[in-house]
């Protein structure tokens, strides 16, 4: 994508993007499709010029962004509210360069307030490329 059209579709995002699961603006930018399989969550990052580091691999913090969206997507999407990440670890097992990555998100534990997640991304091959472990804190029920 050159410089151009880099800021045409940045340009884009800012005028669609709305404060909303699946439509804010990070999400928008790097292109993520969100998708839901029971109690899991799917989020698949296309690889594209603007996500690479400088050396040509897809960015750690671009990919944790993912990893993180799909974890409180499936939170919001179990509870109708949002959680917030209280903390994550990411494990990189191999780099990506091109393609597609899904990260797919499960509950390891929900209690009331507290929720330990895992999120696992693999590349196109099905290779497991990051894992991402995390603490989140639940909403507090409504009513």
């Amino acid at each position: 994508m050159d410089k151009q059209a880099l800021q045409a579709h940045f340009e884009q995002v800012l005028a669609d993007a709305e404060p909303e699961f699946g439509k804010f603006f990070l999400a928008r930018f790097y292109g993520l499709d969100i998708e839901y399989v029971g109690e899991r969550c799917r989020v698949t990052l296309p690889i594209r010029e603007h996500t690479l580091n400088p050396v040509g691999k897809l960015h750690g913090g671009v990919l944790a962004t993912a990893l993180d969206v799909s974890m409180g997507h499936l939170i919001h999407h179990v509870t109708g509210q949002g959680g917030s990440t209280v903390e994550m670890k990411i494990q990189y097992l191999r780099p990506a360069d091109s393609g597609r990555i899904v990260c797919e998100a499960c509950f390891l534990k929900q209690g009331r307030s507290l929720a330990f997640m895992e999120s696992r991304a693999t590349n196109e091959d099905g290779k497991l490329i990051a894992v991402a472990t995390a603490t989140w804190a639940m909403p507090k029920p409504q009513g």
